[in-house]
């Protein structure tokens, strides 16, 4: 589905895994510190974009969109870019939805990043990757990575990054349905927040592994168990984010593909294959 008109341009908005997750600590202002990997993949949103001579910031699509349009990352973003930017243009958005509400797969700061990123180059602001990744943060811990378009070790509260190769992989993708807002998972008293530190040696090793809100949704939620149990059928199975999405990694996508088909036919799954540069800054490079 895409827009009505002429004047549009798509723009991809990738998907993300968190291929482990671990806390490390809390912050003093009362966030934590944690240590991730994000895996970034060929299968996202897509966000349309037409730029507006009146200045004005609209979404426009579907009366079904699930967030409000005040609250809606996207909508968000091209305001603080407006606002840094000082751009009397304004744009129409209309988001493609394929990547699940609160799955953890990083639907609303993908299409907030790629905004950001698209929006820069349409007004002709060039404001560079540094500033557009810092007004990412204020919108959401998980947008500069998408900001900066490479998988990567990330630290702090996911805002400090480190480009990391990644072997060749293909994910089975789950959607539990279950959502739970990320900031009532960070409060839960069964989360473990003093997990000692990880190093990226650690991780290719293979010894660092898995979620730390994995065993609190676990005892909260008899779906997202259900998922994981018949995904460790299969493979490793992981959740991702703080969400309910939950993956396993392949070497291949035929052997992701074979799994998939003997899942339940009801269940809500994808495959997508890991990618070292995001779609969204081929894209860029390409125009």
């Amino acid at each position: 589905m895409r827009p009505e008109g002429e004047g549009w341009s798509a723009w991809p908005a990738p998907a993300k895994l968190n291929l482990f997750l671990r806390i490390l600590g809390r912050r003093a202002d009362g966030y934590h510190c944690l240590q991730t990997v994000f895996q970034l993949l060929d299968w996202g949103d897509t966000v349309w974009l037409k730029p507006r001579e009146d200045g004005e910031i609209r979404r426009v699509g579907p009366a079904s969109y699930a967030v409000p349009e005040a609250g809606d990352l996207a909508v968000r973003a091209a305001k603080i870019l407006k606002e840094a930017g000082k751009a009397r243009q304004g744009a129409d958005i209309f988001v493609e939805k394929r990547i699940p509400l609160g799955g953890g797969f990083g639907g609303g700061s993908s299409d907030a990043a790629t905004v950001l990123l698209a929006l820069d180059r349409l007004w002709g602001l060039d404001l560079g990757a540094g500033r557009l990744a810092d007004l990412g943060l204020a919108l959401g811990a998980d947008v500069p990575v998408f900001v900066s378009g490479r998988s990567a070790w990330a630290e702090g509260v996911g805002e400090r990054l480190s480009p990391m190769a990644l072997p060749p992989s293909a994910y089975l993708l789950v959607d539990s349905g279950v959502s739970v807002p990320t900031a009532e998972l960070f409060q839960a008293p069964d989360l473990t927040r003093d997990a000692p530190p990880a190093t990226m040696h650690d991780f290719a090793s293979g010894s660092v592994l898995g979620n730390a809100f994995e065993p609190v949704l676990r005892r909260r939620s008899p779906a997202v168990a259900e998922v994981l149990d018949v995904l460790a059928q299969l493979g490793p199975a992981a959740l991702t984010g703080t969400g309910g999405g939950c993956f396993v990694r392949f070497g291949t996508r035929a052997q992701a593909e074979a799994a998939r088909a003997r899942l339940p036919q009801a269940w809500r799954a994808w495959v997508a294959e890991g990618v070292a540069v995001s779609p969204l800054h081929l894209a860029l490079a390409r125009r």
